[in-house]
């Protein structure tokens, strides 16, 4: 049997074999780039119809699987492709990231080697101003000449915090007590190696309108310059039925019928008793899942009833 089975090729993407070890720009002085990949959107395909070897032999075919296995969320053939990334990013906006549990990573070491002599900078245009809607977002920007005393200062403090820790090293302090006052600003590096359904995931987050800045610029350039061009079919896959798509609940799906069916009163009764309606001396509380609604509605045309 073995004899008879024919050999098999590495998979490989001739898109992102030009741009392996090419670094992406972001922020000042972060990057992002691919080290090493492995599978395709072949892959993916071989995967899910194991027993036809290559897979279909027709694109269309081929294209055709994969948006069904992305609209019907079968995930295991997604996880036969994986990447690995080399990042430079600052440590703040690393924490947000190592919270996603689903990679390998290996990151630069403060205890064995000096950190880094970098940290992120903000120019007078880009403070931003705490939203009071999310209290875990932002609205807006502070106006550029109360910006520039904030960059000013930010300078003095992040030069201060760098001259402190070169001064404990040049005294013989050990680096990994040295290191403890440097600013979450500084930069780090760090391997990740992720496969692609849980990229998907981790794109699908941190690209999206509601994360912070910060990531999500790193998450657009990972999304928007490699895995479109590694795995085209699935990047549009993705972005058609899960990054640019609407997930209704079962109460948002009772409400939209009564007022597609030209009954607000109906969709008004449905919201009072899923408790979406209640007021106090203001008007309507403040209720996140009908928030959510709201903005679903609004992108479809779709008039509110309770505004």
């Amino acid at each position: 049997m073995a004899e008879s089975a024919e050999k098999l090729e590495r998979m490989k993407v001739e898109a992102l074999d030009k741009i392996l070890g090419v670094p992406f720009k972001v922020l000042d002085d972060g990057f992002v780039r691919v080290v090493d990949y492995m599978g395709s959107d072949e892959s993916i395909v071989q995967a899910a119809r194991v027993s036809y070897g290559k897979g279909t032999k027709k694109v269309s075919e081929d294209r055709g699987l994969i948006r069904y296995l992305l609209r019907h969320r079968h995930t295991t053939p997604f996880e036969m492709c994986e990447i690995k990334f080399h990042v430079r990013v600052p440590m703040d906006c690393w924490r947000q990231w190592i919270r996603h549990r689903m990679a390998n990573v290996n990151e630069y070491s403060t205890r064995y080697s000096v950190a880094i002599d970098a940290t992120q900078k903000t120019t007078s245009e880009e403070w931003r101003v705490q939203s009071t809607d999310s209290k875990q977002g932002s609205a807006g920007f502070l106006d550029k000449k109360r910006g520039e005393e904030f960059t000013r200062k930010e300078k003095e403090l992040q030069d201060h915090c760098r001259a402190a820790y070169e001064e404990r090293l040049a005294a013989g302090i050990a680096r990994e007590q040295a290191r403890k006052d440097l600013p979450l600003s500084t930069y780090t590096e760090a391997y990740w190696k992720c496969d692609l359904h849980n990229l998907l995931h981790f794109l699908a987050l941190r690209m999206d309108a509601h994360a912070q800045q910060e990531i999500r610029d790193y998450a657009s350039v990972m999304g928007n310059e490699i895995v479109a061009k590694w795995v085209p079919a699935t990047w549009e896959a993705f972005m058609d039925y899960r990054f640019d798509a609407h997930y209704l609940s079962r109460l948002e799906m009772e409400i939209l019928k009564a007022i597609t069916a030209g009954d607000p009163q109906a969709a008004l009764k449905r919201a009072e008793e899923f408790g979406w309606l209640n007021r106090d001396e203001k008007g309507l509380k403040r209720h996140r899942e009908r928030t959510e609604f709201e903005g679903k509605l609004k992108q479809l045309k779709l008039t509110i009833p309770w505004k």
